[in-house]
This record gives structure tokens, C-alpha cells and sequence, in this order.
């Protein structure tokens, strides 16, 4: 079996304002979206640069809910962008809550989190150095004796 492609597919309490959210935020552009009659956003696809993010509205009738429903999200989306800094204030302006705050990390990376308005964590970084494998599990062994 080959895999092609993988996608990030996020269901949110309301896919308009999500779209709008990530539009501003990331400046993700709307490829396209299919609407049932009701309103309600059955798929959508957003492009990150080449990358894409596939969003729904909630289908409880099926058990489908967003992070904001359940109160919860397992997962974390990682994002590297060129700015960090920029990327984290336009998210929390625009609603985010930060969860860690930016800052420079042991792995070579510039990176912070936050959850946005749907209850989705977004770790966002721009590399800051090239760190080998080997240096970052002495920087992380380093790291845990002292805390």
C-alpha cells in the first residue's frame, strides 16, 4: 500500500468563522466548500501554502463533534511558519488563548501554543538552528535534570 497524501481534517463548532479564523490568522485561502441546504458546511478545504486543512461543521447525528463540543482535543497541529512571533499575536488577537507562551526551545526552533476560538492546539515555530539528533537528546536529558 502507497500513501499519497495526508491530511489534517478538523471538525468545528461553526466551519464559516473557522475559515474566516484561519484566513486571517495564517492567511490560508478557501479552495472550496460544499453546503447542505440547512447552512450547515459538509467539507471544506483550506490551502496553507500547498498544504491543506479539510474542515466540517458538527454531525452529532453521527457522534461528530468539534474540540469546543467535547471540551478536549488529543492532537496538536504543528505549524512552521517564517514568523512565529507575527503568527501567535494575530491569533490571539483574534480570539486564541495562548497555552505556552513563545519561546526559544532546545530542538532549534522559535515555537508556542495556543488553542484557537474551535478548541484546536496549534503549535506554531520558525527554525532558529540546526540541531542534530544527537545534541537534542542531550539537551532534552540536560533539560529534565534540571527541572
Amino acid at each position: 500500500m502507497a500513501t499519497h497524501e495526508l491530511f489534517a481534517y478538523l471538525c468545528v463548532n461553526d466551519t464559516a468563522a473557522a475559515i474566516a479564523y484561519y484566513g486571517e490568522v495564517f492567511g490560508a485561502r478557501e479552495k472550496f466548500r460544499l453546503t447542505e441546504p440547512s447552512g450547515r458546511i459538509g467539507h471544506a478545504e483550506l490551502d496553507f501554502d500547498g498544504a491543506t486543512l479539510m474542515l466540517s461543521d458538527e454531525f452529532p447525528e453521527y457522534g461528530i463533534l468539534g474540540a469546543k463540543a467535547i471540551g478536549a482535543t488529543a492532537v496538536t497541529i504543528h505549524l512552521h511558519v517564517d514568523d512565529a512571533d507575527a503568527v501567535i499575536e494575530r491569533a490571539l488577537k483574534a480570539g486564541a488563548t495562548l497555552e505556552i507562551p513563545i519561546q526559544d526551545q532546545f530542538y532549534g526552533e522559535r515555537s508556542g501554543s495556543f488553542r484557537d476560538p474551535f478548541g484546536h492546539r496549534w503549535n506554531v515555530g520558525h527554525s532558529i538552528e540546526e540541531v542534530s539528533t544527537d545534541e537534542m537528546q542531550r539537551r532534552y536529558t540536560a533539560m529534565l535534570k534540571t527541572d
